[in-house]
């Protein structure tokens, strides 16, 4: 079962995370000034900093119809071995927008290696549409650029001179070079023509500098390679989303949509390549048809003038009725003999497309199956290769499949013309019977059917292949694009960076950051003592009596007697503390000894003793201050004749010296009485250890209501430890920003072990801002309100 938190648990917490906020939020200014700084670094980049745009175009890529399968095959398809033989997938189609040479293309068509920029007041930007002036580039040499480019652009300052002429500076010699409008000019990697854009609109009077900027080719399309962006709309749907984030508006549009249009036109060239063979090649056939016509027209018209023959067809009548069938059957197999031929001589040579004709009219459908799953997968190879390298698996896989199919191509080209053969020498056999029965027919005629006959395969040949070329040519016409176009290229009106309100928010959240963290690493980091809560757990068991807040420039370090400073009443504090200290310690009859010490040199026990000394003196009593730091006495930075004083060193070694002659009054109060230390001995805890030490005390206390003891530090001699019996009162001093907080254990452990008594804390030295409870209700009562800058100087 779950225990409740207590009302004292929840107050506890709720005071603990208001003493770590106050530990920020005392240092509010600096938030403030922190989170200014930044929305003005915030609004100088949005002001400073082009925006980018980004522009959106939307195709549907169409899905290719598979050519047929090659016989014997379907199986393996089935099991997925032949997978990509019937066309390409989407990310193949991708992988094309995004090739090098397509993007290659595009910056060729638009020239976007050639920029021209304008200088505004604030931004240079770059204009595409309405140009001032119109840029061509007849010839440029990339190796001479590159050599020449010491930043990603080589830049030429365009100045115009009168009506006709300009001039632009090198960007290799910084001169001058004079042109004219419509004239080349030689920039040394390059000859250009510049002329007016005659619709250009100036839309104000400006005098904006104009400036032309070169790069390579190369870097230009790998620039905008990297910048366009392909989605598909939808995982399983053929959507392509194209992007491009741009400061040119117009300029990205252009590019998108002349990547479109660069794809479609070379997805149309591919499928125009195996039309373009079957066209070449039936032109081939043509020629040679024709003059195999002529060549027996000629002999069949030489044959009957030779002959004086009129009408032979009219005498052989009859044997023809009865011979028409089987020299249809003749015809025919000639004819497809005659295609089988030329079709092995074609495949059996080497072609640089490798792409066989189709469509010729075999009559065997196993081979036309065969020729067009080989010309499909040729097709497939060649669209990939543009997109990739010749090392590519699939390349590979393909090329191994495009040879096995060939060979298959031949092989059944072959068997078809053996079958052919068979069936040619079948029908001569036969047309050997058929002559006998027309023996009688006279030779004259006999020899004019064969020539016929040539001339009926001739012509049956010629009208076959004129009959595919318009079909081929009717395929070529209307060839449809592979990407159809959904959405032209269309720009967003709100720029995709910088956005304004997301900078600003940053900036706000950085401002409030940046001071958090310094905060907290320079409180992660400190090991000193700053105010009395890092003394929390020491002072549970050592009281703190007092704070002494930090002096300013030019403040006294002495107070006065009607002083009303904030040191005055820090004093005013710790005396009021000391007399409750003073009743529980018991004292009751003589001075009041206070010992005042610290654990290092620099601390400030000096200044608090000698202060403390002043308010106890200003209250009325009868004060003395003594200068028990034998070693490195002090006291002479309030009062600078003590120096020359003899004092408690004379005393414990010379024992004819009397103690009232020793003592002084003070330069600065009546009612203050000055012991110095006297003159530095070799030996002062040895001086400590006489008897003389008793008397010495006992003796002051005779005679003052106050004795305040200006004592060496604790941790670096033992002079203290050896005094400390005399004391009724130890003040241990810390000052904030000096003292380490693990030497607090030190007094811990003093105090623990005996070496001192009836012990307090005094933090001197503290900020305005950690005083007391953070000074959070006006500590400095009565005083002047200060400034602004002034409560900040003080708090910080």
């Amino acid at each position: 079962m779950s225990q409740q938190p207590t009302p004292h648990n929840q107050q506890e917490e709720e005071i603990n995370l208001r003493e770590e906020l106050e530990k920020y939020l005392r240092y509010w200014p600096w938030f403030l000034i922190s989170v200014f700084l930044c929305l003005i670094i915030a609004f100088v980049y949005l002001r400073y900093t082009a925006p980018i745009f980004q522009s959106t175009a939307t195709i549907i890529v169409k899905d290719e119809e598979k050519g047929g399968n090659v016989p014997g095959l379907e199986a393996f398809e089935g099991l997925g071995l032949l997978r990509g033989m019937g066309g390409s997938g989407i990310e193949n189609e991708m992988g094309i927008l995004r090739s090098k040479q397509l993007i290659t293309d595009v910056t060729k068509q638009l020239q976007l290696n050639v920029r021209v920029f304008v200088e505004g007041d604030v931004l240079t930007s770059e204009i595409y549409e309405n140009k001032p002036i119109e840029i061509l580039v007849l010839n440029l040499d990339e190796n001479k650029l590159k050599d020449n480019q010491e930043k990603e652009a080589l830049e030429f300052d365009f100045t115009e001179v009168g009506e006709e002429s300009f001039t632009i500076q090198d960007g290799f010699s910084e001169k001058d070079i004079t042109g004219k409008y419509g004239t080349p000019i030689d920039l040394k990697f390059a000859t250009i023509i510049i002329n007016k854009n005659p619709d250009f609109i100036e839309k104000e009077e400006t005098d904006d500098e104009i400036s032309i900027s070169f790069s390579t080719i190369d870097a230009t399309a790998s620039n905008y390679r990297k910048k366009i962006q392909l989605n598909l709309t939808e995982k399983n749907s053929s959507l392509i989303e194209l992007n491009l984030n741009d400061p040119v508006k117009s300029k990205a549009r252009a590019i998108l949509d002349q990547l479109i249009f660069e794809y479609n036109r070379q997805a149309i060239e591919d499928k125009n390549l195996v039309a373009i063979n079957t066209a070449k090649f039936i032109e081939d056939r043509l020629s040679i048809i024709t003059g195999e016509l002529d060549s027996v027209e000629t002999g069949k018209e030489e044959f009957k003038e030779s002959n004086q023959l009129t009408d032979i067809e009219a005498e052989s009548e009859m044997f023809i009725e009865n011979a028409s069938d089987f020299n249809k059957k003749r015809q025919d197999v000639n004819t497809q003999l005659e295609l089988s031929n030329a079709m092995i001589d074609y495949v059996s040579k080497d072609s640089e497309s490798d792409l066989l004709p189709s469509n010729l009219g075999i009559s065997e459908t196993g081979v036309n199956s065969v020729i067009s799953e080989y010309n499909n997968i040729v097709l497939e190879r060649n669209r990939i290769l543009r997109g990739s390298t010749p090392k590519n698996p699939v390349i590979i896989d393909l090329n191994s499949q495009i040879s096995q199919i060939k060979g298959n191509v031949l092989q059944s080209l072959l068997q078809m013309r053996a079958n052919l053969k068979i069936a040619k020498e079948d029908l001569d056999k036969q047309a050997g019977v058929i002559g006998s029965q027309i023996a009688s027919v006279p030779g004259k005629e006999k020899q004019f059917r064969g020539i016929l006959r040539q001339q009926n395969i001739k012509e049956a040949l010629y009208l076959f292949l004129l009959q595919k070329r318009e079909e081929t040519s009717l395929s070529l016409a209307v060839t449809a694009p592979k990407a159809k176009i959904v959405d032209r290229a269309y720009s967003m009106d709100a720029p995709v960076s910088p956005k304004k309100k997301i900078i600003f928010l940053a900036a706000l959240i950085l401002g409030i950051l940046i001071p958090f963290l310094i905060i907290y690493l320079q409180q992660l980091l400190n090991n000193k003592i700053h105010s009395q809560q890092d003394m929390q757990a020491a002072i549970k068991a050592i009281p703190l009596v007092g704070e002494v807040p930090r002096i300013g420039r030019g403040e006294s370090e002495v107070i006065t007697k009607n002083d009303r400073s904030v040191l005055s009443e820090s004093f005013r504090i710790l005396h009021t503390n000391l007399q409750y200290l003073l009743v529980n310690a018991g004292v009751s009859k003589g001075a009041n000894v206070l010992f005042v010490t610290s654990s290092v040199k620099g601390e400030g026990k000096t200044f608090t003793a000698f202060n403390l000394a002043l308010t106890l003196a200003n209250s009325g009593n009868k004060v003395l201050i003594m200068g028990a730091d034998l070693r490195n006495p002090q006291l002479q930075r309030y009062e600078m004749d003590s120096r020359d004083f003899k004092g408690i060193s004379d005393y414990l070694v010379n024992s004819e010296l009397e103690l009232k002659s020793l003592i002084k009054t003070s330069e600065i109060h009546n009612d203050l009485d000055l012991l110095a230390s006297g003159s530095v001995p070799p030996n002062p805890s040895e001086l400590w250890r006489t008897s003389r030490t008793e008397s010495l005390f006992e003796s002051l206390k005779e005679d003052y209501d106050y004795i305040v003891v200006d004592t060496a530090p604790v941790m670096l001699v033992t002079d203290t430890f050896l005094i400390n019996k005399y004391a009724d009162l130890t003040l241990y001093v810390t000052r904030a920003g000096y003292t380490e907080k693990k030497l607090l254990n030190f007094a811990l452990d003093a105090k623990k072990d005996g070496k001192l008594h009836d012990v307090s804390f005094v933090l001197n030295d503290v900020k305005i801002a950690n005083f007391g409870y953070g000074n959070k209700y006006g500590y400095s009562y009565g005083v002047e309100k200060q400034g602004f800058w002034e409560k900040l100087k003080a708090r910080f």
